[in-house]
């Protein structure tokens, strides 16, 4: 399925699970659904299961959305409670679409309980209570992360997940790599098939330098050192350095959450020649989430870095934004330059980027999927430098290639289904579900109270 057709799916108001591929575009069809939800004036709620996903859409985790915490369960008297806080109410009672982004990393105990928060304070027991719910996310990435006996158990076998009638839009376009050799080993993995010929494309970039202008980003599966060795990288280069202080506003405990969750630094130190990269998209300024450069300068009049990239363009990189947003409300926002130091990050913190070079190391590679996330960030086979493999460091979960064969079953039935749909039908559909809003959003007028 093509991006457009998914978000014509999505506009005519079915819950739905964006999924496919590394580098196929989930997020940024997730970003421009938000963006028209906004212009028509739709109450959403943007949530992501970790803080780092959530701060690319501008929201927060669903665990502050609902107010469950760590929690994986609770009673419905303990949920009636929790109505009872008005912000919490007021939230989930006059949302209209639920939006949760990296879904693999949500576990099955979680969304029931989502589900069933929803149910009671909407006082409704369609699923979710009646909201449009959109999951996002590649069940190829980083699992649920069971600590101490926690469900490790994908959403896809909640109570929940089967009553959903979601719309599976497996989006097929690949954006990031263009390299078929690459491609080949990226989908081999994905199948748990890498072949000594797969093994063999891969070992042609061991220890191999990488042809770029910047010294590459390290890519390491533990996050020890990773701010040691970027901030001695930047005490070694010998000119002054230059300081740039976040600045911030809103309600302070999101506020704080922000901090904890946003790539950027409270306190970005800079000196010329540092390498960085960029955390924010910029399309205008030809700058992406992941973009590598170099601070070449900074800017007389502003003040702010000058930054050639990988690509040889030069921008002056100006303070951006990052915020948490409910129902079209800004409650909390960040501010600053949208830099990194960059010699090294982790694979958990380059999901969502797309690379234009890395020196990898998965010879300590954990978790099933991680080798599969960190290659899959970079855009093309003679941009990675790889250091080293384990066993672990090929293989993805063998519940995930059962389940995305599901999917794509799924997905190819209600492609053939929204075809049958005609274009007329589609448009009176799409009117439908905004004036159904429209009349939530007046209900809302009617309580007088804040959403």
């Amino acid at each position: 399925m093509k991006q457009s057709e998914a978000e014509e799916m999505l506009k005519m108001g079915y819950s739905a699970l964006l999924t496919g591929p590394a580098g196929c575009g989930k997020t940024f069809l997730l970003n421009k659904y938000i963006n028209y939800l906004k212009k028509k004036g739709v109450k959403i709620g943007i949530t992501a299961s970790t803080g780092l996903a959530a701060t690319h859409l501008n929201g927060r985790t669903i665990h502050s959305w609902c107010r469950m915490g760590i929690n994986e369960t609770m009673t419905d008297k303990e949920i009636e409670i929790l109505a009872n806080n008005e912000q919490v109410w007021v939230r989930i009672k006059f949302t209209s679409t639920l939006i949760i982004d990296e879904i693999s990393m949500l576990n099955a105990s979680r969304l029931d309980l989502v589900n069933r928060i929803c149910q009671i304070i909407r006082q409704d027991l369609r699923p979710f209570g009646g909201l449009q719910v959109i999951l996002c996310g590649d069940f190829f990435q980083l699992p649920p992360v069971a600590k101490k006996g926690e469900d490790g158990r994908f959403v896809t076998e909640s109570e929940i997940w089967n009553k959903m009638d979601l719309k599976i839009c497996y989006l097929e376009e690949q954006f990031r790599q263009a390299d078929q050799r690459f491609l080949q080993v990226l989908n081999s993995m994905r199948e748990n098939k890498v072949t000594r010929e797969v093994q063999a494309i891969l070992q042609e970039r061991l220890n191999q330098p990488v042809k770029a202008k910047i010294e590459p980003t390290k890519l390491y599966t533990h996050n020890q050192n990773v701010d040691v060795h970027n901030f001695s990288q930047l005490a070694k280069l010998p000119d002054p350095q230059r300081v740039y202080e976040m600045r911030s506003t809103g309600v302070l405990h999101l506020i704080n959450d922000l901090k904890k969750s946003c790539l950027a630094y409270e306190t970005l130190p800079l000196k010329k020649d540092a390498v960085v990269m960029f955390i924010k998209n910029n399309f205008d300024k030809k700058y992406v989430n992941g973009t590598l450069g170099k601070v070449i300068g900074f800017d007389e009049d502003s003040g702010y870095p000058e930054v050639e990239t990988i690509s040889g363009d030069r921008v002056v990189a100006m303070p951006e934004s990052w915020a948490i947003e409910d129902g079209g409300e800004i409650l909390a926002s960040i501010s600053q330059v949208p830099l990194r130091l960059a010699w090294a990050i982790t694979v958990h913190k380059s999901q969502g980027m797309s690379l234009d070079c890395a020196e990898i190391d998965l010879s300590q590679t954990f978790e099933y999927g991680m080798g599969y996330v960190a290659l899959s960030r970079v855009r093309s086979l003679q941009g990675i430098k790889l250091l080293g493999l384990n066993e672990l460091a090929l293989k993805v979960n063998e519940k995930a290639i059962k389940l995305d064969k599901v999917l794509q079953k799924r997905a190819e039935k209600d492609f053939k289904e929204y075809n049958k749909i005609s274009k007329g039908q589609r448009k009176k559909r799409q009117k439908s579900f905004l004036e159904a809003n429209k009349k939530n959003n007046s209900e809302n007028t009617i309580f007088g109270l804040p959403f």
